[in-house]
């Protein structure tokens, strides 16, 4: 024991002992938790009188009271020398990530240091955030097939305007990001390349606030009203912070547009980024369904771009690194609290099959989701197509920009930049 024994009352008379100090003055024996372990023995020259209000861990002493974190759950040290650790389910389960690489499931799951120690609820109440659309926008008519490749991927059709997933942080607006990743890279192929604009996330998020709530969730319909009612800048004009302490925090919104006639808008404001001074508005026109069949989402993908779609989300998926994703039953055997889901949405960008060796195939859609480009297969991910895995294809959205010759030839002179 460094810092040595001290005579009476010394509040300075301490040593660092694991992440907290100890005390070691003669005072020092008023009370078990703050002592060091050997002030006993070294000090007073006796057995401790009270190692049964210890706890042990990884062959180091604790006291009653004391805690670590392990994972998700706090452990403390009870009196009775005995770790009493919460019981959250975390969004990491070791086990779930063994389970399933040992299993023959069709992909592989991965630890991401971002998750770990979130429990699973906050993982569905901050990463996703897409609310079910209402009755009547699920009602929305579905668009009523030729010859389609075995694979697609719009990044090979259109180099250079198919944009890269984001990262939504912990804030629960994948209903933003995902509508944003699909206006832009809409807005980039129908433009011909003249405007490839990354749309702002956080434009959606600060200013979109009817009926929507922000990093609490929201409608991917109000999402695209606003878009075509009044548009937003790109990400580099309006760039994304993701919130610190709150989820739930917005931010003011810093972008307002007027009407210039036409249905076109344009911004009143300057850039929230101060070295950027293209505040253009896009906008789009109304989103269009397409029906849940596969070939004619396919068509549209391939015909027009990517497009917006709708998904559950379960346990399993936030682990998911790579292969063809299909919801396993690694939780089926575990209490209710293990196994949640909530609701998604994300942008589809192409498909594929994967042929086996027995003749058997597997089809994907290729999909690119919100969680930065460490997760998955560089942002992106591969999921079962063709029988609804986690109601994929039960609601999918494709949308035209609202551009005109005029706009492609003004953008073609000012933005020769890429925005990536």
């Amino acid at each position: 024991m460094k810092g040595g024994c001290c005579p009476g009352r010394d509040d300075l008379c301490t040593v660092p002992y694991l992440d907290t100090i100890c005390y070691c003055d003669l005072f020092c024996n008023r009370t078990v938790s703050d002592c060091c372990p050997d002030f006993w023995s070294q000090c007073l020259g006796v057995e401790p009188p009270f190692i049964r209000n210890t706890c042990e861990r990884n062959g180091n002493k604790f006291f009653t009271g004391q805690t670590y974190k392990e994972n998700c759950n706090l452990c403390t040290c009870g009196p009775s020398g005995r770790w009493e650790c919460e019981q959250n389910t975390c969004l990491i389960e070791p086990d779930v990530i063994h389970a399933i690489n040992r299993g023959n499931y069709g992909w592989k799951a991965a630890n991401y240091s971002q998750f770990y120690g979130m429990t699973l609820d906050e993982g569905i109440r901050y990463r996703l955030g897409t609310q079910r659309p209402s009755r009547t926008i699920m009602n929305m008519n579905e668009i009523q097939s030729e010859n389609l490749p075995l694979y697609f991927n719009a990044a090979e059709k259109w180099p250079g305007k198919i944009h890269e997933p984001l990262d939504q942080g912990n804030c629960a607006a994948s209903w933003a990001f995902s509508t944003a990743a699909v206006a832009s890279d809409r807005i980039s192929i129908q433009s011909m390349g003249h405007m490839t604009p990354q749309l702002s996330p956080q434009n959606l998020i600060s200013c979109d606030t009817r009926n929507q709530g922000g990093c609490a969730g929201g409608r991917i319909d109000g999402a695209w009203w606003y878009l075509r009612r009044r548009g937003v800048v790109t990400e580099d004009c309006y760039p994304y912070q993701p919130p610190q302490q709150t989820p739930a925090e917005v931010g003011r919104c810093m972008m307002q547009s007027r009407s210039i006639g036409r249905g076109k808008r344009q911004a009143t404001q300057r850039c929230p980024n101060t070295h950027n001074y293209h505040n253009d508005i896009y906008q789009s026109t109304p989103p269009y369904r397409l029906s849940s069949n596969e070939k004619e989402i396919m068509k549209e993908i391939m015909d027009n771009g990517p497009v917006q779609a709708i998904m559950e989300v379960h346990e399993d998926f936030f682990v998911y690194r790579s292969g063809i994703y299909k919801h396993t039953d690694v939780s089926f055997t575990k209490p209710a609290e293990y196994r949640k889901h909530g609701t998604h949405s994300v942008r589809i960008t192409g498909w594929g099959e994967e042929r086996h060796f027995d003749g058997t195939s597997k089809k994907y859609w290729i999909a690119a989701n919100s969680w930065g480009k460490n997760w998955g297969e560089n942002g992106f991910f591969r999921i079962a197509r063709g029988d609804n895995e986690c109601e994929i294809e039960t609601f999918v959205i494709g949308v035209w920009g609202r551009i005109t010759m005029e706009d492609m030839h003004n953008h073609h002179h000012h933005h020769r930049r890429r925005h990536t």
